[in-house]
């Protein structure tokens, strides 16, 4: 009997650790969600790890709520099978990656150093634009996971959440910090848009310790806090030389020099912008560090408009989501009408929509950041999308919110999610589950109902994931999109023309003409 009691325990721990750690969860983080399901029967840390070790066995009611959590039958853990890749099995990652560029030796530091300056010069790329291209290809390198600026955040915050304005005010008066206010309205300010934007200049620091704060910012205690947080990252980070960018809402984009005004590159504009980076990465794990910010969207299905609970902007909610959750497969957008992208970030590798360094001339309409650009729906609007290209397809799933920023300008947040390494760890086959959407937004020239048989996958998914807006998402007809109009995969172009047939080259021409 003990035996049989032994080995139920060993069968029923290995697929409970297989399950929690396909789903990259922690064992804090599948305490916190049993707690949410079953409070009465939640697990404690330790305990959790003895079942999954073999030295304790689970109640029924916990095997209920574990069930519940991970969408199984409950009789799949009391059968004494395993599947060939139970244990631990290797993470998939769709993190944006570099090609292997020849020859080799053409990429040689010193000869990129000589080449870049007079690349950007060429282009009219600025440097700060440029600092932002390697500082977001560094953000998804590293899947948005900065350890040591997350330490040095929850050192002076000490792990607490929320931190209320008066408890920020306390930290940057510990640091010997000043705040100096200043009144001053938005202005018109054309910047890097085609048209002038509302700018309003928010705060900005001069070494060794002063704070400069415009009075505007105390009508919105969210974006009060973000910005002392931010300056607060700066002086720990940095000892407050000063050496970095004013903070500005609207016609300028952050990380610029406000006396800068040579187009070409400026190696303090690379630093300025990665200053910037890094402050703002602090300013967020300051005000919402990574375990309790965690339990905070795990307690709301990460819903994107929390913010309003604890004085957080939701800008600061959607990007700090990506950090966090333990489903590494995000993007994010910031954008600004007619196709100005502030802010990006893709860790799940999908493609950009259209550029932040020049406008494309046809960027897919379909996109959510497109359409909520179209809109004037306050309320947050989620989309399941087929992405298609010539190498493969993706199934993603976004929600999207109108919002203004700091200076009044409208703008569209959206982030998301890839679904297919999640469907790929529940052993759904991505490819059939694509086609048979596919199959259905084609009846329709390019959106369609979901088929039900999907939808109840992707609402499994959703409960796993405990993101509820994928499971709004399917109530609503998915989407192919594509990264460029030019090239739509619909049946029917979306533009309403028929795409042009390839070119045949005249080297095929030759080769052709010699093999009859």
């Amino acid at each position: 009997m003990y035996q049989s009691i032994l080995r139920k325990s060993h069968f029923l721990g290995t697929k409970i650790k297989s399950l929690r750690k396909r789903n990259n969860l922690t064992l804090e983080d599948l305490s916190i969600r049993c707690i949410q399901v079953d409070s009465s029967s939640a697990p404690s840390v330790s305990y959790l790890s003895m079942i999954e070790n073999g030295k304790r066995v689970p109640s029924e009611e916990l095997v209920n709520a574990i069930s519940q959590i991970f969408q199984k039958d409950k009789k799949w853990f009391y059968d004494e099978s395993l599947e060939d890749d139970a244990i631990d099995p290797t993470p998939i990652s769709n993190a944006v990656k570099g090609m292997p560029l020849e020859p080799g030796f053409l990429f040689s530091e010193n000869l990129l150093q000589s080449a870049i300056p007079e690349l950007l010069a060429q282009t009219g790329t600025t440097g700060r634009q440029f600092a932002h291209l390697l500082i977001r290809a560094h953000q998804e390198s590293n899947q948005n996971r900065f350890p040591d600026i997350e330490r040095a955040a929850e050192t002076i915050g000490q792990k607490q959440f929320p931190l209320s304005l008066d408890n920020i005010l306390l930290i940057t008066k510990k640091l010997g910090m000043e705040i100096r206010w200043f009144n001053m309205t938005s202005f018109k300010d054309k910047g890097d848009a085609d048209k002038p934007l509302n700018t309003l200049v928010r705060s900005f620091f001069d070494a060794p310790n002063i704070v400069y704060l415009n009075e505007e910012l105390k009508k919105v205690p969210a974006r009060l806090k973000f910005d002392l947080a931010n300056h607060i990252g700066h002086m720990v980070m940095h000892g407050g030389d000063g050496a970095r960018a004013h903070q500005v809402s609207g016609g300028r984009t952050s990380g610029r020099r406000h006396e800068a005004d040579s187009p070409n590159m400026d190696a303090k504009d690379v630093l300025f912008a990665w200053r910037d980076f890094e402050c703002s990465y602090f300013a967020s794990a300051l005000l919402c560090p990574k375990t309790a910010f965690r339990q905070f969207l795990a307690k709301h299905a990460y819903s994107i408009n929390i913010g309003d609970k604890i004085d957080l902007t939701t800008t600061l909610i959607m990007r700090r989501m990506s950090s966090v959750s333990s489903y590494p497969h995000w993007h994010y957008f910031d954008a600004y009408p007619p196709g100005n992208l502030r802010a990006v970030y893709r860790g799940n590798g999908i493609p950009m929509p259209w550029g932040n360094m020049t406008m494309l001339s046809d960027p897919c309409q379909h996109w959510a950041v497109f359409r909520m650009l179209d809109t004037k729906d306050p309320q947050p609007s989620a989309q399941i999308s087929i992405l298609i290209t010539d190498q493969e397809k993706k199934l993603y799933c976004c929600q999207s919110i109108r919002s203004k920023d700091a200076a009044g300008n409208p703008h569209v947040l959206c982030t998301g999610i890839d679904l297919g390494p999640a469907l790929q760890a529940q052993g759904i086959d991505t490819n059939s589950t694509i086609n048979l959407i596919e199959e259905q937004c084609n009846k329709n020239n390019g959106a369609g109902h979901i088929p039900d048989n999907i939808k109840l996958q992707l609402v499994s998914i959703s409960k796993i994931l405990n993101i509820g807006w994928i499971a709004e998402g399917t109530k609503r007809e998915a989407i192919i999109i594509c990264s460029r109009s030019s090239s739509c995969p619909r049946k029917r172009h979306c533009l309403g023309t028929s795409p042009k047939p390839k070119l045949i080259s005249q080297i095929d021409k030759i080769r052709e003409s010699l093999t009859i």
